[in-house]
């Protein structure tokens, strides 16, 4: 077994998830991943330090220092945070040439890859001469993202950031955003054996429902982007109405609108409100996130990117339509991409892997373009 399964399977069994679906010290926190990762730092030489981000939660941030004065930073960010899981996800079993358990995919297997490739480098007693290399370990991203966020708004900020995610090893330059937003629709409350003297609000969102379903899917599919195709909106809870015999006053429904590079929060309630004002109908909204989760489009032709790409023997970027910390750290003034080993099809598995083949060729890869920094 080499260095960097040892690692992602020393990883995968210290249990990560984030405490706003469990909060249960026994597993959930990213504690236990940090003093893993600070531990081989220390036997690495490498400096680190931890960010405060929320209470009894610090991002990581280990830091090779190049060998004369730094003129650039390359930083890797992966999180720390998985999923809930079963206690036996975090007992990580290798078969057939996969590693089995929470986070082996999403996203220790990136954070394997990239930590391993700092150590290599930092052993090899060939640093690079101009170039710092900061690892992040990222608290908070199967949540609201809040480690990304802070270290996007507290730096230090780098010519090139990689965010750690399954991506078959190819190189991400755009992802889709997200908005999640509540749509109220006010009615007239009435007896159930007189709805001629109410207004049925249940009535009156399945109408909106429909609207967004059919006239709003259809105007959606006008845009385009070339890696990233069309903005998308899915109807995922409806609520209205307190009991059969009673005409509800209020209903309401969640939905989940992906955004393209460019849309905004503002333009996209005008498509909305337009549209429904059209049919008649009139509603409200209220944010549920609370924070802004814009999309990704870093420019595929900047130079730090081709160097990427060139050392991970590629030739062209791709989009994906999942929402990543790339985004936040982008919105701070970074360039960003996202790599990594795996497939988004196992993350949040009842039965996660990464195949340990691509988590040798991501630490390759990442290793190559470190060691080629000037």
């Amino acid at each position: 077994m080499n260095a960097v399964t040892k690692l992602l399977r020393e990883l995968v069994a210290r249990p990560s998830i984030n405490p706003a679906f469990v909060d249960d010290p026994a597993v959930s926190g990213e504690e236990r991943v940090a003093e893993l990762l600070i531990d081989r730092a220390r036997q690495a030489g490498l400096d680190f330090r931890r960010q405060p981000v929320l209470p009894g939660r610090k991002n990581l941030l280990v830091r090779l220092t190049p060998s004369g004065k730094a003129q650039r930073r390359i930083i890797l960010a992966p999180h720390m945070d998985v999923v809930p899981a079963e206690a036996n996800q975090f007992k990580p079993v290798i078969k057939n040439g996969r590693l089995h358990g929470r986070g082996a995919c999403d996203t220790k297997g990136s954070m394997s890859a990239f930590f391993q490739s700092l150590c290599d480098v930092a052993k090899s007693g060939r640093r690079p001469q101009q170039t710092e290399i900061l690892f992040v370990g990222l608290v908070d991203e199967e949540c609201n993202q809040a480690g990304s966020r802070k270290f996007a708004q507290a730096g230090p900020k780098g010519d090139l950031a990689v965010a750690g995610e399954p991506t078959l090893l190819q190189t991400v330059t755009a992802h889709k955003g997200d908005l999640w937003w509540r749509l109220h629709a006010q009615g007239k409350a009435a007896h159930g054996a007189t709805p001629h003297l109410g207004k049925n609000a249940v009535h009156t969102m399945a109408r909106v429902v429909d609207v967004l379903e059919t006239e709003y899917a259809k105007q959606l599919r006008l845009q385009s982007h070339p890696l990233l195709g069309s903005p998308t909106c899915n109807v995922g809870v409806m609520h209205g109405g307190t009991q059969p015999n009673i005409v509800p006053d209020d209903a309401w429904i969640d939905i989940d609108r992906r955004t393209l590079p460019g849309e905004t929060a503002a333009g996209i309630w005008r498509e909305i409100r337009t549209l429904l004002k059209k049919n008649g109908l009139k509603a409200t909204y209220t944010d549920l996130k609370g924070v802004d989760s814009p999309a990704l489009e870093t420019d595929p032709n900047l130079p730090i990117v081709q160097e990427f790409l060139r050392s991970s023997r590629r030739r062209k970027t791709l989009g994906v339509h999942y929402f990543t910390d790339a985004a936040p750290i982008a919105s701070g003034g970074t360039p960003a991409i996202v790599f990594g080993p795996g497939n988004i099809a196992q993350a949040h598995t009842a039965d996660e892997w990464l195949d340990l083949k691509q988590l040798d060729q991501a630490t390759t890869i990442v290793t190559r373009f470190l060691r080629a920094q000037p």
